[in-house]
């Protein structure tokens, strides 16, 4: 396996229909000449067209990623680019894809071209989710962002609604998180907000007409934007809680996300109203978590979280293990207001606050 040598640069993103058939050009402008192609099982025809369109240039397919990234998965795909010449790394997929690929440069430091099939956004950010003995837990690191991202609409026009609700909604709430973290400024306040705006536009279009290239690409804007400001923020209650249910009840990552933003939304609402205004602008409504909750409605999104899987009976646990540690907030963090918080995203109910 080579080590890459380069220096880190700023992430940069390419848009268009077809975009993805110039993976190799990608690879070249990265200085690199030999990929190792990351995938799903589910899409490991996807990660075989890669393949093909880079030629000599593609040394193997490891397509065994999966959710929330465990660390055996990345250790088992290490030990695969371990027995290639790869010096750079192709990720074709959702979170759970682009997720290994951060994982493999986290250890490795090669580059990385990332081509999203979802709107999660984590192809634009330096953070790293993995999961370790039940656990979850996360790291920043510029070196795990991937060097270039394709955004080709081809690849989601036929990504399932429902999925696409719940993956947009899962980039909104980095948006969302961003009008209040601690360390906001103008600039990630006018990115957070094209990002929402991005996905209140296109996501309705998408619904109406699927396969509309021009809505697609609008809702990728929308992840690429989203996904930038996740990078230069820090992230609050509702990424914290979702991390909880998902590494600890090994809930789907952006199902538990569209769920639980309303609700987490409007737990902060209470001591960042003013910083939460602009979702109400975008969205309508008179608070910032009704409107969240109702936009989420329209869009058929999932509303409860037994619908997923989780027993009433965990809801203690869940709070307990979400507040077991301090993190900045705006509100304060009690485990009661937490365990209620958890009780109606549990039933789907309106949120509580």
């Amino acid at each position: 396996m080579l080590q890459a040598t380069q220096s880190r640069r700023e992430a940069e993103a390419r848009f268009g229909a077809g975009v993805r058939h110039d993976v190799a050009k990608a690879v070249r402008d990265l200085g690199a000449s030999s990929a190792l192609i990351l995938s799903t099982p589910a899409q490991s025809e996807s990660a075989f067209e890669m393949a093909s369109d880079l030629g000599e240039m593609a040394s193997g397919v490891f397509a065994k990623a999966i959710m929330h990234t465990p660390v055996e998965v990345t250790e088992a795909a290490i030990a695969h680019l371990d027995e290639l010449s790869a010096d750079c790394l192709v990720a074709i997929g959702g979170g759970s894809t682009i997720g290994l690929g951060k994982a493999i440069a986290y250890r490795t430091d090669l580059p990385q071209v990332a081509i999203p099939t979802t709107y999660a956004g984590s192809e634009a950010t330096p953070i790293l989710g993995q999961t370790q003995h039940g656990l979850k837990t996360t790291l920043s690191d510029p070196k795990v962002t991937p060097e270039i991202v394709l955004y080709d609409p081809e690849l989601v026009r036929t990504l399932p609604i429902p999925m696409t609700v719940t993956s947009a909604l899962n980039a909104m709430a980095h948006a969302a998180e961003a009008f209040y973290a601690p360390n906001r400024n103008s600039e990630t306040d006018a990115e957070a907000q094209r990002g929402f705006e991005a996905f209140a536009r296109g996501l309705p279009r998408v619904l109406r007409a699927p396969d509309d290239l021009d809505a697609r690409l609008e809702t990728q804007r929308g992840a690429w934007a989203c996904g930038r400001v996740l990078g230069q923020v820090g992230m609050a209650l509702h990424h914290k809680l979702c991390h909880t249910l998902g590494g600890s009840f090994d809930l789907p990552h952006a199902e538990t996300h569209a769920i639980v933003l309303p609700h987490a939304i409007a737990y902060n609402a209470r001591s960042a109203e003013k910083e939460l205004q602009p979702i109400v602008d975008i969205l309508g409504g008179d608070s910032a978590g009704g409107a969240m909750h109702d936009f989420a409605k329209r869009m058929g999104a999932p509303l409860a979280l037994r619908d997923l899987g989780l027993q009433e009976a965990d809801l203690d646990k869940a709070a307990e293990l979400a507040t077991k540690a301090p993190y900045p907030n705006p509100h304060p963090i009690t485990k009661s207001g937490i365990r209620k918080l958890l009780q109606a995203a549990w039933a789907g109910e309106a949120p509580a606050f």
